[in-house]
């Protein structure tokens, strides 16, 4: 459990194209505002507390399908919780080096890797308190986070 920062990376353009609720946005059906009510209650939980959540997205543009929902559901299931969330057009990223997989750091303690299918559905979580590993994650984190675009100022192309 974080204490003070929690950041994450995501560098893909599509997470579990199977979910239930991506599926209803693609159809055109109606989400619940949030669309993510636990994961809202769960950061407010943490920041209320304290807890700094920052979230970056590496995006290819034009944006897939599946940034666009994220997109639109960001402003009530992430930032009415109080994660701070930047976007970063990928063609914006081509100096970065970041690790190849998305991953979570834990008050600069603990990575924690997340690994994908081809197709973008979840396979595993990893996690890892390997010092090198964790500062290379916070590195690559904070270099995408300074280039990226506040969510506020960020338009989907």
């Amino acid at each position: 459990m974080a204490t003070t920062s929690a950041v994450h990376l995501e560098t893909r353009d599509i997470y579990i194209p199977s979910d239930p609720l991506y599926q209803d946005w693609l159809a055109g059906r109606p989400l619940p505002v949030p669309a993510l009510p636990e994961w809202r209650d769960l950061v407010a939980f943490h920041t209320a507390r304290g807890v700094r959540f920052r979230r970056a997205r590496i995006v290819s543009e034009p944006v897939s399908e599946y940034i666009r929902y994220e997109h639109h559901i960001t402003d009530a299931s992430n930032v009415a919780a109080g994660e701070e969330i930047r976007w970063l057009p990928r063609q914006e990223a081509g100096g970065l080096l970041v690790p190849a997989n998305d991953f979570w750091v834990l008050d600069g303690r603990v990575a924690r890797f997340g690994y994908f299918s081809g197709d973008g559905e979840f396979v595993r979580h990893e996690m890892t308190d390997n010092p090198d590993a964790v500062r290379a994650c916070a590195e690559a984190f904070e270099a995408v986070w300074k280039a990226a675009t506040a969510h506020a100022d960020y338009r989907p192309s």
